[in-house]
């Protein structure tokens, strides 16, 4: 499985290269856009039953940098995928795919699924896999930081504090009590995401740049200061989902 997987990540590499450009799509700029627009692929991807057995083989290249538990990256490169909606998961690699969502890390490896109904294999696995509790959160370790004299932030009790108050005001009607998100609604699990990962998304979405966000939240999200976003997201990093959530592997660090 290790030869496979190394062996698909540097032939998709290798198409990286050789691939063209993402193509572009107008998105929140545009005066005509508007938010989950369906139609094309994800709309086809989206009324398949998705094959989770068959979507394993697919999320191969994925997890080169999802890693194979769809854990991602602490250090909030790559995110926390495992229990997604398959909503989510398909909007967003079709977004990806179409234009709509600037990620040109991302998009050589989208591009090499193939049709709408391996995104919906893919999707299909990706949800089955057991949201990780050994995360990236605001009082833990940065991910690929192994500084012997690291500590805690002092302020981490404050700062979670701070979050669930703006939290429960206004990212809770949409994300859920316990960061569950609502699969018809195409609105993402957040518990079990990474803290860096959570930050950087919402700075984004604020500042315009992630191109497909939901204009509803735009408007919410705009009047937040970087640091109400540091307590929101590290008020979000520390939700837990009841029953959905794995203990840390062996191998995995602990906080």
């Amino acid at each position: 499985m290790k030869a496979s997987l190394l062996l698909i990540s540097l032939l998709s590499a290798g198409i990286a290269f050789a691939a063209p450009p993402a193509p572009k799509t107008e998105g929140i700029e545009g005066k005509d856009y508007k938010w989950n627009a369906q139609g094309g692929e994800k709309s086809e991807a989206l009324s398949k039953k998705g094959d989770a057995k068959a979507g394993e083989e697919g999320y191969e290249t994925c997890g080169a940098c999802h890693l194979p538990s769809g854990a991602g990256r602490p250090d909030g490169t790559f995110p926390q995928l495992a229990g997604q909606h398959t909503t989510v998961l398909i909007k967003q690699m079709a977004d990806i795919r179409a234009g709509l969502r600037d990620n040109p890390t991302m998009y050589p490896f989208a591009a090499t699924l193939t049709d709408a109904q391996e995104l919906a294999n893919v999707a299909a696995y990706i949800e089955k896999l057991c949201i990780p509790l050994d995360h990236g959160h605001y009082d833990s370790k940065p991910g690929d930081n192994m500084d012997k004299n690291w500590k805690a932030p002092a302020d981490t009790d404050k700062r979670i504090a701070e979050g669930k108050v703006l939290y429960e005001k206004e990212c809770l009607e949409c994300h859920g009590k316990n960061g569950e998100g609502n699969k018809e609604k195409f609105y993402p699990v957040i518990a079990g995401q990474h803290y860096k990962y959570l930050l950087r998304q919402m700075t984004e979405i604020r500042n315009g740049h992630r191109r497909n966000a939901n204009p509803d939240m735009v408007k919410i999200i705009k009047k937040y200061t970087d640091d109400q976003l540091i307590s929101i997201s590290a008020y979000q990093s520390s939700l837990v989902m009841p029953g959905n959530m794995c203990k840390p592997k062996a191998t995995g660090k602990k906080k």
